[in-house]
């Protein structure tokens, strides 16, 4: 081997599949996107009636801001998501985890929890009116068994995927079985759960605009099925632009939760 050969460094090949932050692409892509739309518009290739123009979007989302009705809408389906959102993911973290750690509710929950889950939840909203009433309890009941069974089945997942070793060496000091799960299986799952929080939450946005479709006079849902009715496509567009910023948000929220959550990894 030639001599300068052995003192040439190595270059580092172990990244790991590591992502690195782009910060400016996604802005770049977007206004991308935008401007061609808005050049497509001005130029008669889209007419307004079928897909209105970025500018007349905008306008749209700045009237209905200015009128109030953008904030009704917002609180409207946003209490729907938080309440639903809150029970369905509660259950499901009791049912996932107890399917994951007790034999005896693994037998008898996960086969009933693979049955149930494929079922579209907004296809049981007619069945929950009559059961509920045509209120709030109904929307919120659709969006909380959506969100249960991802959230049963990514926790459960996530309890199997712990190390076994640890739990074992935890046993074999005398820990009890409640400091095992706090300590040992629930941050070890944790990532796993939140993968199905993300799930979840993309779920819950969907049934409760769907949810709001039918017999909802205040909604993110009702916004868009209202303008749908009376041809408004500039409000209508405006309403599914709001319903992509809510999803943005909601993943924004529970990346910083799964960072804070997390920080130990």
């Amino acid at each position: 081997m030639p001599p300068d050969a052995a003192a040439r460094p190595v270059d580092f090949r172990a990244g790991g599949f590591e992502p690195r932050p782009g910060r400016t692409a996604p802005w770049i892509a977007a206004a991308a996107i935008l401007g061609a739309w808005q050049i497509a518009s001005a130029a008669g290739l889209l007419p307004d009636l079928f897909m209105p123009s970025p500018e007349a979007v905008i306008t749209a989302l700045g009237r209905m801001w200015a009128s109030g009705e953008l904030t009704l809408h917002l609180i409207a389906s946003v209490q729907r998501i938080a309440i639903g959102f809150a029970i369905g993911a509660a259950a499901g973290l009791a049912v996932g985890f107890a399917m994951g750690i007790v034999s005896l509710a693994r037998a008898v929950g996960l086969p009933i929890v693979s049955a149930l889950f494929p079922i579209p939840k907004i296809a049981l909203l007619p069945l929950l009116i009559l059961w509920l009433g045509i209120g709030e309890p109904s929307k919120v009941a659709t969006i909380a068994l959506g969100v249960f069974f991802p959230t049963a089945l990514a926790t459960k997942t996530a309890v199997d995927g712990v190390p076994r070793n640890l739990i074992r060496m935890a046993q074999s000091f005398g820990m009890p079985a409640f400091a095992i799960v706090l300590k040992i299986v629930a941050p070890g799952a944790m990532p796993g759960i939140l993968g199905g929080f993300r799930i979840a939450a993309s779920i819950a946005l969907i049934l409760v605009t769907a949810a709001e479709m039918i017999g909802a006079e205040h909604g993110v849902g009702a916004l868009v099925l209202g303008a749908g009715n009376l041809m408004q496509t500039d409000k209508l567009i405006a309403g599914v632009v709001l319903l992509s910023i809510m999803g943005l948000l909601v993943a924004a929220g529970i990346g910083a939760l799964e960072k804070w959550l997390l920080r130990w990894r």
